[in-house]
Formats: structure tokens, C-alpha cells, sequence
């Protein structure tokens, strides 16, 4: 809950799960241009605050451009007065997906198609049917069966790099005012590890 110690609040607590899904769904494509902002705003009780030391953000707020005309659009939160959000969608020409609830949406014409998937099912299926299913059930599973040689590695550094240089240019975004260039975020860039 403190900058000092974490760097950030909601944007590198969930955010950062949730871009580099994306990225990985998009195939990865280099970064452009991020704008952003980030929000310490809603109200908390005084002495839990001064206690805390709580000063990162509750909200953080994104827009990504990428090589090839996509775009990303994040928002990220602890606290926002809201119910719920409708989580990570893809919005495409041909079609669009949500992640959670899974949906497909598509026109056929004048038809238009909302589908569901027994996401449950299919999983079963891959597990029951497939061999190498469980090379992709968590990140350590997918380590030893890549290093068993079963399933190909999945991109995690290259995912892991543009995911903290989206994240980074969201808040050198917020610092300076304005929308900012991936050169530009690799150029401010400082590492905040802690020194053992």
C-alpha cells in the first residue's frame, strides 16, 4: 500500500495480470504510444490511512496504441463505486469476445450471434482427451512441462516486458501530463527492486 514499497496500488496489483493476457491474445504487438491516469481518491478512514501509509492509487486508468492500428483500453481498481465491470473483452471487425463470462458476438448478415462456451466442459475434454492439457493449467505447470519438453514456452519475458512498459508509461503518462512514446518509457525507466 505504499510507493516505496510497491511502486503502485491496483495498476501493478491486477493490472498486470490482465494486460499481459491481452498481449498474449493480441500476439504481442510493440507499443506505440500509452496515455494515462491514476486516481487516489476515495474516501478512507483517516486513522487506517496514517496507519498504512497507504498513498498508491485505487484506480488506474489506460489507453495503449500498437503498431499495426489496435488499441487497448484498461481500467484497473480496488475501490470505484461500481458494481461490477465487464472485464477483458476483444473487440474486433469480424468479431468480438469476452473472457469472463466467455461470449463470441458476430453478424451473419442481418443475423446477429451472441454465443456462450461450456468453458467447464471443454476443459474436461482437454484434460480427458488430450495429452499436455495440464502443461497449461498454471504458470508452474506450464514451466516443467515446457522444460519436459511437451509443450512449447509461452513468451512470458517478452510478455513481461511490454506489460511493465505499459504499465510504466501509464504512470510516466499521469506524472507528466500528457500521452507519452514507448522510447520515452524505456528512457524514464528505473528499477524499484528492493536491494537485499
Amino acid at each position: 500500500m505504499q510507493k516505496a514499497i510497491c511502486s503502485g496500488g491496483a495498476l501493478y496489483d491486477l493490472g498486470v495480470y490482465h494486460i499481459a493476457a491481452m498481449l498474449w491474445l493480441i500476439g504481442n504487438p510493440r507499443v506505440l504510444r500509452i496515455s494515462g491516469a491514476t486516481y487516489q481518491e476515495t474516501e478512507m478512514d483517516a486513522e487506517r490511512r496514517a496507519k498504512s501509509g497507504y498513498d498508491v492509487e485505487e484506480l488506474g486508468l489506460g489507453l495503449v496504441r500498437f503498431e499495426g492500428n489496435l488499441t487497448m483500453d484498461i481500467f484497473e481498481a480496488w475501490a470505484v463505486h461500481m458494481d461490477a465491470m465487464p472485464g477483458s473483452v476483444i473487440f474486433g471487425s469480424k468479431a468480438g469476445i469476452r473472457l469472463q463470462p466467455f461470449g463470441f458476438f458476430y453478424s451473419l448478415g442481418d443475423l446477429d450471434i451472441n454465443a456462450t462456451a461450456d468453458i467447464g466442459g471443454f476443459n474436461w475434454r482437454l484434460h480427458s482427451l488430450r495429452a499436455n492439457a495440464d502443461g497449461y493449467d498454471s504458470a508452474q505447470h506450464h514451466w516443467v512441462a515446457a522444460l519436459q519438453g511437451r509443450v512449447p514456452l509461452l513468451p512470458t519475458a517478452e510478455l513481461a516486458l511490454n506489460t511493465m512498459l505499459i504499465s510504466e508509461g501509464i504512470y510516466l503518462s499521469q506524472k507528466w501530463g500528457r500521452e507519452v512514446t514507448a522510447e520515452e518509457v524505456e528512457a524514464e525507466s528505473v528499477s524499484t527492486a528492493q536491494q537485499v
